[in-house]
């Protein structure tokens, strides 16, 4: 099945009209997924959005209840769940493996996150396969595939002068049966076809064993070299798209109260001090640590993946150049300190 790219305004102006459809567009200062219509121009030759589209499932800014006095004194809570439908039309594969990471999250383990589950429910997904990642792109060292994008609703893939489409869920295949109209039965590729099936990253990282080797590094040297470079400005987590950090702050008038969740860094020192004054990341360098051992190590420990999806975001916006990917060459080269065998010196005196 394939759909013209000279009627993919026309389809996605007619899907727009049922649901909202959003789209990778280029704003002012930065990218990101914007509404269609109303003077969005779709922007589709971008690898990625400066901003991830986390925020069509996990909101900057949320409210999440109203709760105060009735009119007639009596206490109540009235929580709200304001979410419609909604078409993600050229997701790439590493944000669609980020919404794996964040379903995870707010899904498992037993405990459901309801804001996230009613968005994640009415969320369809188009995802774009990827034939030319950028020179920061590193997903297939992260056991990722650039032209492959599982969990999505659709795949697309450029066959030329047209995309061909792929259901990959019952929710997809409902939506394009639903709009078949639009769309030809032919899967011909023309002369100007890109492969997306073996897409490979100029950037590349080793990861093998690099989690096992952090689970020996919580008081290596290398995170104050790293510490003395990163400003913990916060810029990583929020363009990040696996980052979830959150707080939940209220607004207060008369007899009326609003809670809402608003997203937060681990890089920040105020993110984990607690009500009694205690902060148990008080310093610079247990906050670098913490954002990087969670994201190569604690997260696969809970859930058997790496919580970074390799899309270099980071590297792009980090102000003083702080490279994920130096990083985990960094921790491959780095010598362990060597652990004392029974019966040697040194060896249960609480040093090793």
């Amino acid at each position: 099945m394939q759909l013209s790219k000279e009627r993919v305004d026309a389809f996605l102006a007619e899907l727009n009209q049922a649901v909202r459809v959003y789209v990778p567009a280029r704003g002012e200062a930065v990218s990101s997924f914007a509404r269609y219509g109303q003077g969005t121009e779709p922007a589709f030759d971008l690898v990625n959005t400066d901003m991830p589209p986390k925020d069509m499932l996990f909101p900057q800014t949320e409210k999440m209840y109203r709760y105060g006095l009735d009119d007639e004194g009596k206490p109540f809570v009235d929580a709200t769940f304001d979410a419609d439908e909604v078409v993600l039309f050229g997701v790439r594969p590493c944000d669609m493996r980020s919404i794996e990471c964040m379903d995870d999250v707010f899904l498992t383990r037993g405990f459901i996150d309801e804001y996230y589950e009613t968005r994640r429910q009415k969320l369809t997904t188009f995802a774009l396969a990827c034939t030319a990642p950028a020179p920061t792109c590193f997903c297939d060292s992260m056991g990722l595939n650039a032209g492959q994008a599982p969990a999505a609703d659709v795949l697309l893939k450029d066959v030329g002068a047209a995309w061909q489409l792929a259901a990959q869920s019952e929710k997809g295949a409902a939506l394009l049966g639903k709009y078949k109209g639009f769309f030809d039965e032919s899967d011909v590729q023309d002369a100007g076809a890109k492969n997306s099936d073996s897409v490979s990253c100029t950037l590349k990282v080793d990861m093998d064993g690099v989690k096992e080797k952090l689970d020996q590094m919580f008081d290596h040297p290398l995170w104050e070299d790293i510490t003395k470079k990163c400003l913990t400005c916060g810029t990583c987590t929020y363009v990040c798209p696996t980052c979830y950090c959150f707080d939940i702050s209220q607004s207060n008038r008369m007899k009326i109260g609003e809670r809402y969740r608003c997203w937060d860094s681990c890089m920040f020192s105020v993110y984990s001090e607690m009500a009694g004054g205690h902060n148990p990341r008080a310093d610079k360098l247990s906050r670098v640590r913490q954002r990087f051992m969670h994201k190569l190590c604690f997260f696969e420990d809970r859930y058997g993946k790496s919580l970074c999806v390799g899309c270099g975001r980071c590297i792009q916006k980090c102000p003083v150049a702080l490279d994920i990917s130096c990083l985990i060459d960094d921790i491959g080269a780095a010598e362990l300190a060597p652990v004392a065998l029974a019966g040697e010196k040194g060896a249960g005196d609480g040093k090793h």
